[in-house]
């Protein structure tokens, strides 16, 4: 059996049509349905079984019996990077990732967990390195703590005997998210806004980078679960590793991105950025209060070590990686 913790979420719910697709449904969904939009992600795919996440902790807790266990991708978390009741952030992200290594250790499960780029902070560089690592908020700071007691098992009992894998995602984006209100991908608000009102707004500039310039490492949720599958592929590869495309893009890439596919898909001809902005289908707008010095203006994945584990697939652009999500929410799944 494979775990799958937050497998009605973003991420979890792709992994778990990958798995479909190659064949695998003796698959048990964790997660915490609380928000029943969840379920749509779960409706087309094949599972096994489904536990709460509340009722699965006390599972692992006590101790009690379940079926044979090869991997457990571990995709739950609260993810909400302005959430302000660090004890439940903690709970959920630090608490519950332990538990879950403890399970894995002693069903010699492969242990592939959800860790964060969001660890960097507001630094340049974006290496798996604890100098490089600085935390901005309760969510970064829960993943941090994570990597670093993966990192402290590691030191103090040597090599550990069953794979356990930390992915730092940077910013991912793709089908299955419309559960994640404001914490969606941008790619997914502009594509909203764009059908909404034939306009797509971006924060103005911050930190030196002119309106809409910042600069980030946006991901397709495709290429996030082709890695997870390549580890599962490999459990001799352990350790902490990047998931993003080693390329920043600004905001604006993504916007533009959007506005043109959105046109050619109505029958309409692509517009150049500068003519998007002249015609009002691109604007700006301040970033909120509640956002400064909480914001990463710049991230970029350094991809050595994730390459140097045998990764070699190449990783979609924004350009294409948007173009292919906008067919996708054209197509009314999402």
């Amino acid at each position: 059996m494979i775990i799958v913790t937050g497998g009605a979420g973003f991420i979890g719910s792709n992994l778990v049509k990958a798995l479909n697709q190659r064949g695998i449904d003796d698959i048990l969904v964790v997660d915490n349905l609380q928000n029943a939009d969840k379920v749509k992600n779960l409706a087309d795919l094949s599972i096994s079984d489904y536990m709460d996440k509340h009722e699965f902790a006390d599972v692992m807790a006590s101790n009690r019996d379940i079926e044979s266990v090869s991997a457990v991708f571990h995709e739950g978390a609260c993810s909400d990077t302005m959430a302000s009741d660090g004890k439940y952030v903690l709970e959920n992200n630090f608490t519950y990732s332990k538990l879950l290594f403890r399970f894995c250790q002693q069903h010699a499960a492969q242990y592939i967990y959800a860790s964060s780029a969001s660890v960097y902070g507001a630094g340049e560089v974006f290496v798996e390195e604890p100098s490089y690592e600085s935390t901005l908020n309760a969510y970064a700071y829960s993943k941090l703590l994570f990597d670093n007691f993966v990192r402290h098992q590691i030191r103090a009992y040597g090599e550990i005997e069953f794979q356990c894998v930390g992915l730092r995602y940077f910013n991912v984006y793709g089908p299955r998210e419309q559960h994640k209100g404001r914490m969606a991908s941008v790619a997914w608000h502009f594509y909203h806004q764009y059908q909404a009102n034939k306009q797509v707004k971006l924060f103005a500039g911050s930190d030196s980078y002119a309106d809409g310039e910042q600069l980030r490492d946006f991901v397709s949720v495709h290429d996030v679960v082709k890695v997870n599958l390549f580890l599962l592929d490999n459990p001799h590869v352990n350790g902490i590793f990047n998931v993003g495309t080693g390329r920043a893009q600004s905001f604006n890439d993504v916007a533009i991105a959007v506005v043109n596919r959105c046109r050619n898909l109505d029958g309409e001809s692509s517009l150049s950025f500068d003519e998007a902005i002249s015609r009002g289908e691109i604007s700006y707008v301040a970033m909120p209060e509640a956002l400064h010095g909480k914001y990463q203006s710049y991230t970029c994945a350094d991809m050595s070590r994730l390459k140097k584990a045998g990764y070699s697939s190449e990783f979609d652009t924004v350009e294409t990686g948007v173009f292919n999500y906008v067919d996708y929410l054209t197509d009314g799944r999402s």
